[in-house]
């Protein structure tokens, strides 16, 4: 596969729990593991294409502390170029995540480092995609909106209303279910894609289905990277010019492999495998 993709985004560490259950509001459930792993939206998503076979830089912060060097250990251990992140003053970023039985989870995120990103010195070339999620600023999306001269691509999560110049200007637009209720301006978009966990997936054409897969079954370790994961095997693919179904049913198995593993940045084939599928 040759294919460049430069990933703008957030870098977290992760703290997951792990419960029988989650918790409803102000109640305490016990017996719980914990575990400590890279995280971040973006970092998930450039770990994913790099293992994956693209060829993936990462635009992001950490702050100068023993999590944001070990968070660029594992991105470049993944085979991510991490060239263009930079030491922030603020501490890295953390998410505090709770996973259930079931591998549903809850997700805080904490920004530290990731409200400091910047496209400052930053050059994308017009053969390069870019994929970039809602962790980091809107300010910067918009920026990338305006300065990619190709392929660009929105994980629009978490929910936000987006500026119509990103919603007009993207060449592709990813979010669940939930969140594509949420944002109806995305009716309008050229090109959304819905995930529908166990239910499969979609491909939108201003409001108009024009693919759909199905979901392989799996039974979840966790569900929280599998987003994440999907998004960048999406964006390999249609950027690679897959055809729509196929591209989507190749995305799903990336998910189904994704839900299999406690980590947000599982270890994945290469792309090619998948599309057999």
């Amino acid at each position: 596969m040759s294919l460049d993709l430069a990933v703008v985004g957030s870098i977290n560490a992760d703290i997951t729990a792990v419960t029988s259950r989650l918790p409803a509001a102000g109640e305490t459930v016990g017996g719980g593991r914990l575990f400590r792993s890279p995280g971040g939206k973006g970092a998930n998503q450039a770990a994913a294409a790099a293992r994956l076979g693209a060829r993936t830089r990462m635009i992001g912060a950490v702050g100068n502390d023993a999590e944001g060097r070990e968070l660029l250990a594992s991105l470049r251990q993944s085979g991510v170029d991490v060239a263009d992140i930079v030491e922030a003053a603020a501490p890295t970023g953390t998410a505090l995540i709770m996973v259930d039985a079931h591998g549903e989870n809850q997700i805080a995120v904490c920004e530290g480092a990731n409200a400091e990103v910047s496209l400052d010195g930053v050059e994308f070339a017009d053969d390069e995609a870019v994929l970039t999620q809602l962790e980091i600023s809107l300010d910067l999306v918009t920026e990338l909106a305006a300065r990619v001269p190709g392929y660009f691509a929105v994980n629009a999560a978490p929910a936000l209303p987006l500026p119509a110049e990103v919603v007009d200007r993207a060449d592709l637009i990813i979010v669940n279910e939930t969140e594509y209720s949420l944002l109806p301006q995305l009716q309008e978009a050229r090109l959304v894609a819905v995930t529908y966990g166990s239910r499969g997936s979609s491909l939108l054409t201003r409001g108009g289905q024009i693919a759909f897969a199905e979901a392989l079954p799996r039974t979840p370790v966790s569900t929280v990277g599998a987003g994440d994961a999907f998004a960048a095997a999406l964006t390999i693919a249609l950027r690679t010019n897959v055809d729509p179904e196929r591209a989507l049913r190749a995305a799903n198995a990336v998910g189904a492999a994704a839900v299999m593993d406690a980590a947000a940045q599982p270890a994945f084939d290469p792309f090619e495998a998948y599309l057999a599928h």
